[in-house]
C-alpha cells in the first residue's frame, strides 16, 4: 500500500508535465492545425538558454524567466519565419520543415554544449514528505504541481475571460470571419505559437532537475509521451490534454513502479491505440470537430 501512495504521487507529478506540454502542442494545433514536431527541440534549446542564466547567476528564478521569454521567442521566430511561408493546403511542408529545424536545433546544441548530460539542480529538495510512514510528493514535486496549476489556470482564464482570448480563439476557428471583424490573425497565430513554445519550455524546464540532466535530446521522450496524451485526450481539447495527462501520467508511474521502466512506452502506446480504435478524435474530442 505504500509504494501504491508513493507511486501515485509521482504519477501525478509527472502526468501534470505531460499535460503541460500536451496543451503546448494542443494551442499549436488549434491555432494553425500543426503539429510541431520540433516542439521538443525548441523547448530544450530555451532549457540550455535557462542553465546558461542559472549558471551564470547562481538564480534559479532568473534562469526560468529567461527559459519562458526565450520559448515564446522561439516560437513567435519559428511561425513568423519559417511555418507562415508554407502552403497550408497540405500538412507534409509544415512536417518536413518541423523535422529538419528538430536537426538543426539539436545539431547546433550538441556542437555548442557537447552531447553529454549535464546537471540541473531543483530550487527544492526531491527528498518526499513522510506521511505516517509513507513517503509521498517532495517540496520540488509540490512546486511542479503549483507552477502547472497556475499556468493552466492562467491559460484558462486568457482564453476564455479576455478580448485577447477571445480574438484568438477566433482566429483559430473562424479566421476568414475575423479578418472581417478587425482581428489581426496572423498576428494571433503568432502569439499562439509563442504561448505553445513558452509553456512546453515551462514542461521541460521543470520535468530535466529530475532525468538524468541536460543534452540536447533531454525532452525527446517528452514529446512522444505528450504526443501520445494530445492524442488520447483530442488535439481539439484543452481539457483533454490535462485529463489525459494526468492519467498517463499515473499509468507510467505504476506501470514502471510495478513493472519496469521499459514496459512504460508500451502501455501508453497500447493505450493510444485503443482510443484510436474506439474513439479515433480522442476521448474528449468534441462531437464536430473543425476541419480547416
Amino acid at each position: 500500500m505504500d509504494r501504491l501512495v508513493f507511486l501515485l504521487s509521482a504519477g501525478l507529478a509527472r502526468g501534470a508535465v505531460l499535460a503541460l506540454f500536451a496543451l503546448s502542442l494542443v494551442i499549436v494545433w488549434r491555432a494553425a492545425r500543426v503539429v510541431n514536431f520540433a516542439q521538443a527541440a525548441m523547448a530544450v534549446t530555451a532549457v540550455y538558454a535557462a542553465f546558461a542564466v542559472t549558471s551564470a547567476t547562481g538564480s534559479y528564478w532568473a534562469g526560468l524567466a529567461t527559459g519562458l521569454a526565450t520559448g515564446a521567442l522561439l516560437g513567435a521566430a519559428a511561425e513568423r519565419g519559417l511555418m507562415r511561408r508554407l502552403p497550408h493546403h497540405a500538412p507534409l511542408p509544415g512536417i518536413i520543415v518541423a523535422i529538419g529545424l528538430v536537426m538543426v536545433l539539436q545539431s547546433g546544441l550538441a556542437i555548442a554544449f557537447g552531447p553529454e548530460h549535464r546537471p540541473m539542480h531543483p530550487p527544492f529538495s526531491e527528498r518526499p514528505f513522510m506521511i505516517g510512514g509513507v513517503p509521498v510528493l517532495s517540496p520540488y514535486d509540490l512546486f511542479v504541481l503549483i507552477a502547472a496549476a497556475a499556468v493552466m489556470g492562467a491559460l484558462a482564464l486568457l482564453f476564455s475571460r479576455t478580448s485577447l482570448g477571445l480574438q484568438l480563439r477566433a482566429a483559430a476557428f473562424a479566421p476568414e470571419t475575423s479578418r472581417l471583424l478587425g482581428v489581426r490573425v496572423p498576428r494571433m497565430v503568432t502569439l499562439g505559437w509563442a504561448l505553445a513554445v513558452a509553456t512546453a519550455s515551462l514542461a521541460a524546464l521543470l520535468l530535466v532537475p529530475t532525468e538524468l540532466g541536460l543534452n540536447p535530446h533531454a525532452a525527446d521522450l517528452l514529446f512522444v509521451n505528450a504526443f501520445a496524451v494530445a492524442v488520447i485526450g483530442g488535439l481539439d481539447s484543452p481539457v483533454g490534454a490535462l485529463l489525459s495527462g494526468i492519467g498517463v501520467g499515473l499509468l507510467v508511474s505504476l506501470v514502471t513502479g510495478y513493472a519496469s521502466a521499459s514496459a512504460a512506452p508500451l502501455a501508453v502506446l497500447g493505450l493510444m491505440t485503443l482510443v484510436l480504435l474506439v474513439r479515433p478524435g480522442g476521448v474528449f474530442a468534441p462531437k464536430e470537430a473543425r476541419t480547416a
